[in-house]
């Protein structure tokens, strides 16, 4: 559906991507394999707030001016309590936001020495204390391939992170710091609770940290949308929240709070096409929390595995379908199997051509991944359909 591009920490999102055309000729599946599927580890809002305009009603004998300047001064007074509890909660749940820097080794062409230099930027949030540790959330987009994780604290320290653990897919990482930089953590709201309409604020560090803890304002403006992304374990239809509220690069897994001051959802994406504003996309906490739990009990998530690697048809030359019956519309060859897995162990070929998981259809890998990390657990016992040239097989897999 659409490309999912890393823009200075941040996932974008072209939706210009035409749908690709079956390629005639051409070499064999080395070159368009999609990841191992497996448990891999592994995407200017104009604020709400401003003068109130009032329009003045034509004062009669029967209104007294008295009355309607005390109507006047209940609404000022109204209007600054509210102003002034926003600006309460930001002002708590920013502190509970830091600035997320991963550094890699890079060669230096003027010397033969490798160095470690700043790579990339994003956000985070602190969401728990315990014993000597504080756990953050952010994006896995914004560490991967860090070597080394720089947390930047509102008060202005600096200290070290450590990766607890992450994942591609779901576009969640949990990094670990000294608890005793982590003086308020934010606590999760129920979103599934969630309407459209509802007030929120995103609270980041676009462009880094010479914007750190910026707030923008807007609502929510759909819920349960679901984007398909590319990752580096593959494509995935990620369940998010819209929000108008701007979420720009820099601002990748920094916090979406509700009006009670409650994280109801991990910054990751915004569309970037020309014409477009006001579409971001951040995570769900009732998707999150799981899998955060999940990361900081055993450093990873566990997903069931079957260990091929994949292609869609349509990405397939036509001489390695051509046996194929012609009412196959969809499916997913196996381009690469790996010799130790459940796979192998079950018989899977390279060229099959896998097209349902037990009742279900399979149409494209993204919908083979849904099915595999999302109804099944490993141990499982599933039946491929499989097409083998023009001979349709069912082959049983234990998952790895």
């Amino acid at each position: 559906m659409n490309d999912m591009n890393e823009n200075n920490g941040m996932h974008t999102i072209d939706e210009n991507r035409q749908k690709p055309k079956k390629p005639r000729g051409g070499k064999f599946l080395s070159a368009i394999g999609a990841g191992v599927i497996g448990s891999v580890l592994t995407l200017a809002v104009v604020t709400n707030t401003g003068l109130l305009e009032r329009e003045e009603a034509p004062i009669s004998n029967n209104t007294p001016i008295t009355q309607k300047e005390d109507k006047n001064t209940y609404d000022v007074q109204q209007t600054s309590a509210n102003t002034e509890s926003l600006a309460d909660m930001v002002e708590n749940a920013s502190k509970a936001i830091v600035g997320v820097e991963k550094f890699q080794h890079t060669n230096n062409r003027f010397s033969q020495d490798s160095e470690i230099q700043a790579a990339g930027s994003g956000s985070g949030v602190i969401i728990r204390k315990d014993g000597k540790s504080a756990y953050i959330v952010t994006n896995n987009h914004v560490i991967e391939g860090a070597e080394k994780i720089e947390i930047s604290l509102e008060s202005g320290e600096k200290t070290t992170a450590e990766l607890v653990g992450a994942d591609a897919l779901s576009d969640l990482a949990v990094l670990k710091m000294d608890a005793k930089y982590a003086d308020t953590i934010l606590e999760f709201g129920d979103s599934d609770k969630l309407r459209a309409g509802e007030q929120v604020v995103a609270i980041g560090n676009p462009l880094g940290s010479d914007f750190s803890r910026t707030v923008t304002q807007g609502i929510i403006s759909a819920v349960k949308r679901s984007i398909n992304v590319k990752t580096s374990a593959g494509e995935w239809d990620l369940n998010v929240i819209q929000t108008d509220a701007a979420i720009n690069p820099g601002n990748s897994g920094g916090g979406l709070i509700n009006s009670a001051g409650e994280l109801i959802g991990i910054n990751s994406l915004k569309i970037a096409e020309n014409g477009v504003e006001g579409l971001g996309f951040a995570i769900p906490s009732n998707d999150a929390i799981p899998l955060i739990e999940e990361m900081i009990k055993n450093g990873k998530v566990e997903r069931p595995y079957m260990g091929v690697s994949l292609a869609e048809l349509a990405q397939v030359p036509q001489q390695y379908v051509q046996q194929l019956p012609l009412e196959v519309e969809g499916g997913v060859m196996v381009t690469q199997v790996d010799p130790e897995s459940a796979a192998a162990k079950a018989g899977l070929e390279v060229q099959d051509v896998i097209v349902g998981m037990n009742d279900k259809e399979v149409k494209s890998s993204s919908e083979l991944r849904k099915l595999l990390y999302s109804e099944f657990k490993t141990g499982d016992k599933v039946s491929l359909k499989v097409y083998r040239g023009s001979e349709l097989k069912v082959i049983q897999i234990t998952l790895g």
